[in-house]
């Protein structure tokens, strides 16, 4: 059997078992002894399985090169550089620090000439401009970047797009020709105007009110989620993913030790469940904020630096058979809100005890989950006369933030996911004044943020996420954050401020604003529950 590390590297220094680690050392011995102009930094990689054959290579600090990547001319690459499987790296090519490169991608630092008619192309003299890319530079999989080419720092360059001009530092580009699609960050120079002022302002007033927000909330011991109700696990929770979006630190109300101490001592021993505050009865995963707790709790302890006491035996006693009896017994033809529900907590438990984990099982969820999606909505579930596609793609949210999401995995439909959102988001039962709240405008932005590297109904996406962001915007009470529903429905105990309603849309503000392009105003990116990036 081929090493795992030959395809993904990323891990060696930190996994390889000790004799692994020697021949790769001696293998890079070899090489630098028969090669005089190649140098390797420390910790690099290099496969057994790539194909080198470089006039001149070099690699900085922990730079690898994966199997099945073929590398020919002058190759100059930084620190912290990735050439993932099957890349290919011809010509002149220098790369900055932090380059990563998708698989299959193609970097072509030269060209053939077409001057005489007379000659077959093959028999004709090659010219090289060389290409260069900046520093921090991420390459989707199945890029083709032409001769020429300078790639600027902080780029993104999407998965498939043919990238035969230059690109400015901060872009992203995507498509075939590649074309600037947005800022990931903006020219220092440009001016702040219409919706990105605005944005920057939320940012700014919503940081400056934190402290004040969770001091309202806090009962003297505990958190509670609004004066006058009692505290709650979801709340403490909520307190620490707030604190760290706006304050970068732990609640200032307990030190961020004696919060570990705390989350980690409501866990049952046995079973791993954080039960209800005030419950007498064992926590059971049953339950269904039992299982919410394996997010909310997680997260938080995650953000304190620390993680949970116990495995969680909700998943660590699950075989493949089990994950699949699990998977179908859900109500997804009459409730796929709370079937996603359940499967988020599923997915989130095998990320928190991914050592633990039965073999099988998490590929068992994901098998279920990609053979039962539907090819017509790329969703489970159906919609019902009463509530639309309210419950599918709500479920689709909870579903995919646990296990496509959270571990950095394709959807297979992901353009019928968009036809869907953009549908429901028209149904004037959920979307029109006076009805939004946060779970149905985050379940469709979140999908809408996943969905977006296929560039597919990027217009009507763009248009309807600045829409919901010009509400959310104007939805911030000062001092006290935003309430789960909208204040324009005012007299529902949803519309007070709340830490729920404040955690959930100031995650909402920046998943939109980045679908609007306008996002690195705001000045914080989530980081827990509802961080937008793998785990």
């Amino acid at each position: 059997m081929i090493d795992r590390f030959e395809h993904s590297p990323w891990d060696f220094w930190r996994d390889a078992e000790a004799p692994t680690r020697d021949s790769q050392l001696a293998l890079q011995r070899e090489l630098l002894d028969t090669h005089s102009a190649w140098s390797f930094g420390d910790e690099c990689f290099v496969s057994e399985l790539a194909a080198i054959d470089n006039s001149e290579l070099v690699l900085g600090d922990r730079t690898y090169v994966a199997a099945g990547a073929y590398l020919t001319g002058s190759l100059t690459a930084g620190t912290d550089c990735s050439i993932n499987p099957y890349t290919v790296i011809r010509g002149d090519v220098t790369l900055g620090d932090g380059v990563r490169i998708g698989a299959h991608t193609s970097i072509l630092g030269f060209n053939h000439t077409m001057s005489d008619p007379e000659l077959p192309v093959f028999k004709q003299p090659l010219t090289s401009k060389g290409i260069r890319l900046g520093n921090d530079v991420w390459v989707g999989s199945h890029v083709v970047i032409l001769d020429g080419v300078t790639v600027g720092d902080h780029t993104v360059l999407a998965a498939g797009a043919v990238v035969t001009k230059s690109v400015p530092d901060g872009a992203i580009v995507g498509g075939n020709p590649a074309k600037f699609l947005r800022w990931r960050i903006p020219p220092v120079d440009a001016p702040l105007t219409g919706l990105a002022q605005r944005v920057a302002r939320f940012g700014e007033t919503v940081r400056a009110d934190a402290p004040a927000v969770l001091e309202r909330s806090w009962d003297g011991s505990l958190f509670v989620d609004r004066p006058g109700v009692a505290p709650t696990v979801r709340a403490q929770a909520d307190a620490i993913e707030i604190a760290d979006l706006l304050l970068g630190a732990a609640p200032p109300q307990l030190p961020a030790d004696t919060q570990v101490a705390r989350l980690r001592g409501w866990q049952d021993a046995e079973t791993g469940a954080v039960a209800r505050l005030g419950s007498d009865a064992r926590a059971s995963f049953d339950d269904p904020d039992v299982a919410y707790h394996v997010e909310s709790v997680g997260y938080a302890l995650d953000l304190l630096g620390s993680e949970f006491a116990h495995p969680l035996s909700f998943v660590t006693a699950l075989s493949a058979a089990d994950v699949v009896a699990f998977c179908e017994r859900l109500p997804w033809s009459t409730d796929a809100w709370n079937a996603g529900h359940w499967i988020d907590a599923l997915g989130t438990a095998m990320h928190w005890n991914r050592d633990l984990v039965q073999p099988g099982a998490r590929e068992a969820l994901f098998g279920w989950l990609l053979t039962n999606a539907s090819p017509e909505t790329g969703m489970w579930g159906s919609a019902t006369v009463e509530q639309g596609l309210l419950l599918p793609v709500n479920g689709f949210y909870r579903a995919t933030r646990g296990t496509f999401a959270q571990f950095g995995m394709p959807l297979p439909y992901p353009e019928r996911v968009i036809d869907t959102v953009l549908r429901h988001a028209q149904d004037p039962r959920f979307f029109s004044p006076g009805r939004h709240n946060a779970c149905n405008v985050l379940d469709v932005a979140h999908p809408l943020w996943l969905t977006r590297s296929t560039d597919y109904r990027t217009a009507e996406v763009t248009e309807l996420a600045r829409r919901l962001l010009d509400l959310a915007l104007t939805q911030w009470i000062p001092d006290q954050g935003f309430g789960f529903h909208e204040q324009s429905s005012v007299g529902a105990p949803e519309s007070v401020p709340g830490l729920q309603g404040t955690e959930m849309w100031l995650a909402i503000v920046w998943y939109l604003a980045d679908l609007a392009g306008v996002a690195t105003h705001l000045g914080y990116r989530p980081r827990g529950i509802h961080n937008p990036y793998p785990a």
